[in-house]
């Protein structure tokens, strides 16, 4: 039977506050995933203590003896949705031996309970059933079975689990805001200005600009683009591109919809490219982050040198069983809101830099080769501070070297992180966890041949002592890929990502590009196999990076590589620029885990076809993918922390962690959320987001980080995007 409620005006505010609007009558909802554990064990944990598995159909833990409060043997799941002023019943079969304590309660202070009950369970299986109201409106509940303060060990299996209540369907409710979605950041007041419409018209429409105090500057009517597959949305597009005045506060207007602010500047992304390659510094480990640098609010001490509770980096010894030394591999920058370091995804964030760089030199852009550009340390030491930061990663690269006289000597460690995931929040210099360096494999040897050969041409002017040491780290590390070409990372994610990759092809021919650039030997031509497909790049497909350093120094390669090379690089811009223009909003990127990565990596394709050929038509491209990044698109959200009214605030983060604990801070400006993702791999996503529509998989939520994640070689494709659109 379905039950019909009417909510209250107190009902109704808490979800507003969470960004949900729920519809005027509904019936309860599933809310807890996989309670049946047909598919594993995930999402549901254990404690340490309580090792758990999935047996006849059951989820079974090991309860220990001699704890002493409930919580210190439990079962259970996290990122339960809760609606304040909602009943929740929970109902679940259970056996076992002992009392156990069953909990709906919040995550984090001030950890509100919806339901608090102590059962006892036998041998014989029976069922249980409990109504409990919500008080609060929550994406982070937990439900658990708490089972410690055991005199004796028992098995204490589940089944069945539900938890029905509230109002709000799951993946429905959600309100996007104003239905005029622009650049919310603002527009280069010379450059192409345009913005998409919702709306279900199929005549064009009157827009209309105003400024702050609200006079009407522009005028115009709106192109009917009809319906967009990825949003789901049928959509206008405005083009406002004669307005060419300076200033602050515009709104574009249709109908009665107003679109947020936005500002006409002459450079717009002048303060983001800093803001960007600042995030870099943030990251970094080894070092504190001192407040005159960052500001009160994101300064922390060092993370990971040897200072309890820290086990250290200067002295990590390898994954037992995988090799009998140690190394000192302090420094470089923490990975995805996580405390790992990872050298292949490190290597393609540390090479986005270095390619600004030089793309800086080559364009006399003196913005990109400043001393002085960013709040860092080294600032004011005569070397260009974008340099100075990607040493730092550099440094850590180097140490990840097996040394001599060791077995594989000369490959890379492929990463280092702790033992088993930290939860959030957690800063680095609290983090206990041992922490060990994983395997060489070939392909993070071949990101440390390719990046060292790419320190050595460019350190040549500034320290040739360092481009020495990357010079004979990059032959070193070529020669140990040569000798060992099959050495791939396992699939395995205990305490952190695994960027496992089998076929390294790709690696061989980028870093033999590098390498012959740097040293002019032919002999590494013939490995220059793999070159850039639609598929762009990413830390896994580093084949397109060939043709673009090949790009970026035709003057040593031959010329067929060369004109091969360039006509590659217009062949794949002119298909991102035209799956751009057939979108409803201006994204050249595919909708994936980082979505935002291949929007930003594809924008830096179209950018190098627009230096290779001055065409406007690139140059345009690029800024509507900024567009997009800044808030044109299906959500009417900026992915850019600090730029924009909507701008996303919470991403997935250990220390940025602020929406679990109001004493640390948001992610500062400039930080690249995710983005849209249809695959849904985290369970605050999959709880409130099933059935998205492709461009709208996404929440603003710490818990999701498949959508919300930040990272590295993220944030090095923002700043190389938004180091372009700040030239001219």
């Amino acid at each position: 039977m379905t039950t019909t409620r009417r909510l209250s005006v107190a009902a109704l505010l808490p979800l507003l506050l969470i960004g949900l609007a729920p519809p005027a009558h509904a019936q309860p909802y599933q809310r807890v995933l996989n309670g049946t554990f047909d598919t594993g064990k995930t999402p549901w944990w254990s404690s340490g203590n309580t090792p758990s598995r999935v047996e006849a159909g059951r989820l079974c833990a090991d309860i220990p003896a001699g704890t002493i409060n409930p919580w210190d043997a439990m079962i259970g799941q996290n990122e339960i949705p809760l609606e304040a002023g909602q009943p929740y019943t929970l109902r679940f079969t259970a056996t076992g031996k002992a009392a156990i304590r069953i909990s709906l309660q919040l995550t984090a202070p001030p950890h509100s309970g919806t339901i608090n009950k102590q059962v006892t369970l036998t041998e014989t299986p029976q069922t249980f059933e409990f109504t409990g109201l919500s008080t609060v409106a929550s994406r982070h509940a937990q439900v658990s079975l708490q089972a410690g303060g055991a005199t004796q060990p028992y098995t204490l299996c589940v089944d069945n689990v539900s938890l029905t209540g509230g109002v709000i369907p799951p993946g429905g409710g959600w309100h996007y805001g104003s239905a005029v979605r622009v650049n919310q950041h603002g527009y280069q007041a010379d450059g192409p200005k345009q913005a998409s419409i919702v709306d279900t018209s199929t005549q064009s429409l009157p827009w209309q600009v105003k400024n702050a105090a609200g006079a009407v500057v522009a005028t115009g009517r709106t192109r009917v683009h009809g319906q967009d597959p990825a949003s789901r949305d049928h959509l206008h597009h405005a083009d406002f591109s004669q307005l060419r005045t300076r200033g602050t506060g515009y709104t574009l207007v249709v109908g009665k919809e107003v679109s947020e602010p936005f500002d006409l500047l002459d450079r717009p992304y002048e303060q983001l490219r800093r803001d960007a390659l600042q995030y870099f510094f943030h990251n970094r480990s080894g070092i504190p982050i001192e407040a005159q640098h960052v500001g009160a609010a994101h300064a922390r001490p060092a993370g990971h040198l040897d200072l309890a509770p820290n086990k250290g980096d200067t002295a990590v010894p390898c994954l037992p069983g995988t090799c009998d030394h140690t190394l000192d591999v302090r420094g470089g920058w923490y990975d995805a809101g996580d405390h790992g370091k990872y050298v292949v995804n490190g290597g393609l964030a540390v090479w986005q830099l270095l390619d600004l760089y030089e793309r800086a030199s080559d364009r006399w852009d003196l913005t990109g080769q400043r001393d002085g550009l960013l709040r860092i340390p080294e600032q004011r030491n005569g070397i260009p501070d974008v340099l100075d930061e990607a040493r730092w990663q550099l440094e850590f690269l180097l140490r990840m070297q097996v040394p001599a006289g060791q077995p594989l000597a000369g490959m890379a460690h492929h990463k280092i992180h702790d033992l088993a995931w930290t939860g959030h929040p957690l800063l680095p210099h609290l983090d206990p966890q041992p922490r060990y360096l994983h395997p060489p494999s070939t392909a993070a040897t071949l990101n440390l041949a390719a990046a060292a050969a790419r320190c050595a041409r460019i350190w040549t002017r500034w320290d040739r002592a360092f481009a020495q040491r990357c010079r004979e780290a990059a032959n070193t590390a070529w020669q140990a890929a040569l000798r060992h070409p099959d050495r791939f990372a396992p699939r395995e994610t205990a305490g952190g990502g695994p960027y496992d990759d089998t076929d390294v092809r790709d690696e061989f021919s980028w870093a033999a590009a590098e390498l012959h650039a740097s040293t002019g030997e032919p002999g590494y031509l013939r490995h220059l196999t793999s070159t850039l497909t639609p598929a762009g790049f990413s830390w896994k497909d580093t084949g397109g990076l060939t043709d673009l350093t090949i790009a970026r120094h035709p003057l040593r390669f031959p010329l067929d590589r060369v004109l091969a090379a360039r006509q590659r690089i217009l062949t794949v811009a002119d298909g991102y620029v035209r799956h751009q223009q057939g979108q409803g909003y201006p994204n050249p990127g595919e909708y994936a885990w980082g979505s935002t990565s291949s929007t930003a990596n594809h924008a830096m394709i179209i950018a190098t076809a627009y230096d290779l050929t001055g065409r406007p038509g690139y140059r345009d491209a690029v800024l509507a993918a900024m567009d997009y990044l800044l808030g044109r698109n299906a959500l009417n959200q900026s992915f850019v922390s600090g730029y924009g009214e909507r701008a996303s605030r919470n991403q997935h983060h250990r220390h940025w962690a602020n929406q679990l604990d109001p004493t640390l801070p948001n992610p500062p400006a400039g930080a690249l959320a995710g983005g849209p993702n249809p695959g849904l791999q985290d369970p605050v996503a999959q709880q409130n987001l099933p059935g998205c529509a492709p461009a709208k998989c996404y929440l603003d939520d710490i818990g999701s980080f498949s959508t919300n994640e930040v990272a590295i070689n993220w944030n090095s494709a923002l700043a190389w995007v938004a180091a372009f659109a700040d030239t001219r």
